[in-house]
């Protein structure tokens, strides 16, 4: 079998290199695009476009930090590689304020550009090993989840949500069926060599850029309003600390430790591809929930689901990243999960008479007792890695 020209080999296999961090530049722009898509489109619709955007999104930055999981980051071509999808990323981003309107074929091209050179290149450098067969299936799949890309780009606005959806469903659903299509053949997740450790770091890398682009919205709000008043600095250190207490809750549960529980790519497929996902998006709707409450003097129905919504999706992922990893649920996410719907609740009962700054501290003092509880449940020696039984 012939040597693979740009693979990662030795013990420096599980570094991130520059390039990465470089290409990650690009989703800082890509998040701060959807938080304000979902702002200004305060809706269910809007939501839904936000949602099918986003996975979008997600799935191009995550195919290529799984391809850079092979591919040694020092090497020219790879360097290069990651130039050219950087730069597609870029187009993808700036489409998204008009991906719903005139900007949906730049979307669309820029995020099929890189489905299709990403397999491409690892089928050029792996060509005659394993990999190489399982990119090719991986390509079909995004050709097939492509046909409803273009579609939705095609035909009238009001077939687009529908058809981009189909699309990404398609395009989530390859992984869970293995990339299997009857008469051709498939590539199930055991034939991937995976390195844990790079996709960890990978992970989270990208939620400190959800969690910073948190930071600007939350900053930029502040400068808008000209003057710092003693409301607004409360506001901002209500909010401040909900962006801490989330970084604090992750890594408690995502790091930096990755050693322990199941590290096959199957289970690490579901915990990086898929929990991830929700946790990314979860850290999006609190920044969108924060600009929000600082901008706003009254709650609106639209206000206290988003500010539900932030901490309940972070959740989810946190309980499919345990339930991957460890093979278990965490009955403290469940807890928390439930006392946050009783407060949304309680909020639309009340929201004529609530103060928008009561909604954040009770939101923040649910959030900031459960990074409390897995930061003390993960720390002790005789429960490490065992959060998920608290």
């Amino acid at each position: 079998m012939t040597a693979v020209p740009f693979a990662r080999t030795g013990h420096r296999r599980s570094e991130v290199g520059p390039i990465e961090l470089f290409f990650d530049l690009v989703y800082v722009f890509a998040i701060i695009q959807l938080s304000h898509l979902l702002i200004e489109h305060l809706s269910w619709e809007g939501a839904a476009q936000t949602i099918v955007v986003f996975a979008a999104v997600w799935w191009g930055w995550n195919y290529t930090a799984w391809a850079m999981n092979w591919l040694d980051p020092s090497r020219t071509p790879v360097q290069l590689l990651s130039g050219v999808l950087m730069l597609a990323a870029l187009g993808m981003s700036i489409a998204i304020p008009s991906a719903f309107d005139g900007g949906a074929w730049l979307f669309v091209g820029c995020y099929l550009f890189m489905g299709i050179l990403r397999p491409a290149f690892m089928m050029i450098t792996y060509r005659g090993h394993q990999l190489a067969a399982n990119y090719r299936m991986l390509l079909l799949w995004t050709l097939l989840a492509g046909i409803f890309w273009v579609l939705g780009a095609a035909l009238p606005l009001e077939w687009r949500l529908g058809l981009w959806l189909i699309a990404v469903l398609v395009d989530y659903a390859a992984p869970l069926t293995q990339y299997r299509i009857p008469g051709i053949g498939a590539a199930p997740m055991h034939q991937w060599d995976t390195d844990a450790e790079h996709l960890a770091e990978r992970n989270r890398l990208v939620f400190i850029i959800a969690l910073g682009e948190s930071i600007l919205l939350m900053g930029g709000t502040i400068v808008s309003h000209g003057q710092l008043t003693l409301s607004l600095a409360l506001s901002l250190i209500v909010g401040f600390a909900s962006l801490f207490v989330l970084w604090w809750n992750y890594f408690a549960l995502a790091g930096p430790d990755t050693h322990g529980g199941n590290s096959s790519t199957g289970a690490l497929r579901s915990a990086y591809a898929y929990a991830h996902a929700f946790m990314v998006l979860g850290a999006i709707l609190v920044a969108v929930s924060i600009e929000l409450r600082l901008s706003h003097n009254h709650l609106t129905p639209a206000i206290v689901l988003v500010t539900a919504a932030g901490p309940l999706v972070y959740l989810v992922g946190n309980l499919l990243f345990l339930r991957s990893r460890f093979g278990r649920l965490a009955r403290s996410r469940f807890i928390a999960a439930a006392v946050l719907v009783v407060i949304a609740i309680a909020a639309m009962l009340l929201m004529d008479h609530l103060p928008v700054i009561v909604l954040s501290v009770a939101v923040l003092a649910v959030t900031a007792a459960l990074a409390a509880h897995t930061a003390y449940t993960t720390s002790k020696p005789s429960t490490h890695r065992r959060s998920a039984q608290a």
